[in-house]
Order: structure tokens, then sequence, then C-alpha cells
């Protein structure tokens, strides 16, 4: 009976040992992780003070976000924590091009985009972009002597009201076609801007005014501006391209109307359409009416945007009796796949191909026109990082924009990048 009672005893402090062991090994593991939970908490606090004391956080690029249709770089101030926020792209090519018997090459650090922005609150906000072109200065005649610039390429303040109706001031890109709000390098897959993109929608395309913007729909958005008119010139390829305003003084300037509407409700596709109409140049009785479509789809590895676009001008026998150009009309259609979409890497290989028809002096007072020039460009794009795009293509055109009928073939190499 002794014994019985004894070993009572021994088996229940045996138990209760070992639940005491298994107490303190239980609430070991409970502390540790109050203890890991502390040291984050102290690092959130350490990086917010930092914050607070440099008004900077050092937000990176988020490449799924765009406010109001910009560039995923030029959208950050948008998504900062900070009321500071620092960003930018740039590019620099490689091109040789054999013309008419001749083959010229060149290496060109051809832009270096920075992005200021600040957040004075929640609802006034201020975005800019400056831009050192070809690695100088503004040369003689600027962009229609071909020269090189450092440029404020836009400067506005934003009013957020609400979903629906907000209120953008300044000088700001003007919401025509895809590329002119979206030109960051690793936004579009050829070396160079499609050239509807130069001649057509003279991108970067920057007027100052006032713009309402918002939501009219959960799918549907919509951009309304007055802006300065575009000074389009007499004759030449560039009548559209040289008559830009800018942020450089824009003395006694005509306002024109711009509207653009955009659709999202398909999964992966955004379509929309703008127009553009103004007088088109101080002293005339003429008006410049732009209209294009336009379309961006993405599915897995797979992607297809393009633009059209056409422009007239009422009376442009003021500006020459026989040569002034009274049409412009052309477009783009690019369709690219990611090869290594279909493996577990962690990189992208988007292969491209485009198709191009531009014609800037479609039809001139005279009833002649210009022959378009069309244009091929197959190549690849490498991102080691979803920020940073290396690219390749070759581009074969039809023709050139002199009418001479000659035919070029050029090859390009480029490094790009956003942050």
């Amino acid at each position: 009976m002794k014994n019985t009672k004894l070993s009572f005893v021994l088996v229940s402090i045996l138990a209760l040992s070992t639940s005491s062991f298994a107490d303190d090994a239980s609430d070991i593991v409970e502390l540790k992780q109050q203890v890991k939970e502390l040291q984050e908490m102290s690092q959130t606090l350490i990086d917010e003070t930092s914050d607070l004391k440099t008004g900077f956080n050092y937000t990176t690029v988020d490449d799924s976000k765009s406010y109001s249709g910009l560039g995923v770089a030029a959208s950050k101030v948008y998504y900062s924590k900070s009321p500071l926020s620092v960003g930018g792209y740039g590019e620099m090519y490689f091109n040789s091009k054999d013309y008419n018997n001749t083959t010229n090459s060149e290496v060109n650090i051809k832009r270096f985009i920075t992005y200021f922005g600040y957040k004075f609150s929640d609802n006034i906000i201020l975005n800019t972009e400056i831009e050192y072109e070809g690695g100088g200065v503004e040369q003689a005649g600027g962009d229609a002597g071909g020269g090189d610039k450092v440029v404020v390429e836009f400067l506005y303040l934003d009013f957020l009201i609400n979903q629906h109706a907000n209120i953008r001031l300044g000088n700001f890109l003007v919401p025509v076609g895809i590329i002119s709000q979206r030109h960051e390098p690793t936004l579009f897959t050829t070396v160079q801007r499609p050239e509807t993109s130069k001649y057509l929608i003279p991108t970067t395309w920057a007027e100052s005014g006032v713009m309402v913007f918002g939501d009219i729909t959960k799918d549907v958005s919509y951009k309304v501006a007055v802006i300065t008119a575009l000074q389009t010139t007499a004759t030449g390829s560039k009548w559209l391209r040289n008559g830009r305003g800018g942020s450089f003084a824009n003395k006694n300037p005509n306002l024109g109307v711009v509207a653009r509407v955009d659709y999202a409700g398909l999964t992966g596709l955004v379509t929309g359409a703008s127009v553009y109409y103004a007088p088109s140049a101080n002293g005339k009785d003429s008006n410049t009416a732009m209209f294009e479509v336009h379309a961006d789809y993405k599915n897995s590895g797979a992607r297809v945007y393009g633009t059209y676009t056409q422009t007239n001008r009422t009376n442009s026998e003021d500006f020459n009796a026989t040569k002034g150009v009274e049409s412009a009309k052309g477009g783009y259609i690019n369709a690219s796949f990611d090869v290594l979409s279909l493996t577990s890497s962690e990189y992208s290989l988007p292969l491209f191909v485009q198709y191009e028809s531009v014609n800037p002096q479609t039809k001139l007072v005279d009833g002649t026109s210009y022959d378009a020039v069309n244009t091929v460009t197959v190549g690849a794009n490498f991102f080691p990082h979803e920020q940073v795009v290396l690219k390749l293509d070759y581009a074969m055109a039809d023709n050139d924009y002199s009418n001479a009928g000659i035919d070029s073939s050029t090859i390009s190499a480029s490094l790009g990048f956003v942050f």
C-alpha cells in the first residue's frame, strides 16, 4: 500500500515537472515571437521617424500603377507616403542607318529625365518633369533647328476633389494617343518612339492650360482641357511638330480644346479616343482638328497596342497658296510576346513586330500629296529588372519624308530605365 502511494506521488511530481517544462518551452517560443514583433515595430518606427525628419522615403516604382494615364515613374508622387517624390527615366541609343547607299551611325545619350513631385496635402499635388536631351543644352533654333535642350517638360498642380471631377492647372502633357502620356522607355517596345508620335501626334506634347479629369463610371475615365494651341507651320513633314508651345514663352497664344475618353472594362484592355480642335496659328483664318483612336491589350505574356490618327486643317492657302498642308494621317500596330513567360524565369524577353504607316502631308492645297512612309520593325526587349530594359530592333522603311522614294534600313540598340 505504501509503495502504491509512493508511486502515485512520484508520478504526480513527474507529471507536474513535465507540464512545467512544457509550459516553459511554450512561454519561450511566445516570448521569442513577441521580441521579433517588437524588433519589427522598432525598425518601422525608426524608418518613419527618419522619413519625418527628411521628408523623403525613397518610394520605389510600381509598374502596376498609373495615375490619370501617366507613366509609372511620373505617377510616383500620387502613391508616395512621403510629401516629396523623386523619380525619372533615361535612354541611350545606338543606331546605324543605310540610306541611299550611305551608312550613318550614331551613339547618343538621348535623354535623362527627372520627376520631382510634392504633396502639399492629400488634395493638392505638384508634379514636374525636367528633361536633359541629347546630352547637351539647347542649340540655336531649338527643336525646330534640330537642337538638343534642357527644358521643363511639364509643371502642374492637381487639385483632387473626388473620383469624378478633379482640376489640373499648369503646363501638362496633352492627352492624345498612347505615347504622349506614357513615353517612358519600359512602356513601349521599339528603340525609338513610333514616327506617329513624332510627325502626327507631336510627342512629347505639353501645353499650358486647365484640365478637368476623373471617372464617369468605374470603367470609363475622361479628360477635358482648354490649352494653348499649336502654332502650325505652312509646309513640311514637321508642320504639326514644330508648332508645340511647350514650357517656353508662348506669346499671344491661341486657345484650343482637347478631350479624351478611355474604357477599361475588359480584363487587360484599355481603349479610347481623343480629339483636339484649335486655331491653326496667329493671323490665319484657319483651324486644325485632330482625331485619334487607341488600344492597348495585355494577356499573360502577349501584348498588342496601337494608334490611328488623322488631322485636317482648313484654309491652308493662308499659309501657302500651293503647298500649304491640308491633312495628315497614319498610325501603327505593335504585337509582342514574352517568350520567358512560358518558363519559370524571373526575367522578361518580349519579341515584337510593328507595322507603321505615316503620312504627315497627305494632301496639299494644290491637290498633290506626298507618299506615306511605311515601316516594318522587328526586335526584342530584355528586362533584367522590371525597371530596366535593353532593346534591339531592325526597321525597314520603304520611303522617306521628303518623297524621294528611297528605302532605308536601320539597326538600333538602346538601354533604358525608370526609377
